[in-house]
């Protein structure tokens, strides 16, 4: 039954790729033809070149989807054990990353909610 339930999500995926790949196409080269060949006198574009520096951009500055509690400094559960450290066990801490990866551990920042 639940088989059925999330069949509707292929073809909806399907179609919202495309979506996103038209209205990004025509996005970037309608900004690229309206902006860069009267500013630097840069050819303009075709809708395949646009969706390729769309591709290209996505591949150089994206997230593709690894965003966790690292690439954001410390996790929760960091946070909340440098908490609970004393003044000593922190410089422990600190001296162990510095042994291991040569330069000086910054201190986690603390969430808004604490």
């Amino acid at each position: 039954m639940r088989k059925k339930k999330l069949l509707w999500i292929i073809p909806a995926a399907i179609i919202g790729m495309a979506l996103f790949i038209a209205i990004g196409g025509e996005v970037v080269m309608l900004l690229w033809n309206w902006l860069l060949p009267g500013l630097f006198g840069w050819r303009t574009l075709g809708f395949w070149q646009a969706v390729g520096i769309l591709a290209l951009c996505r591949i150089l500055f994206g997230s593709h989807g690894f965003r966790g509690p690292r690439s954001s400094g410390a996790g929760p559960r960091m946070v909340e054990r440098w908490g609970r450290m004393t003044p000593e066990e922190r410089e422990k801490f600190r001296q162990a990353i510095r042994d291991c990866w040569g330069q000086v551990a910054a201190e986690p920042k603390p969430s808004a909610g604490s």
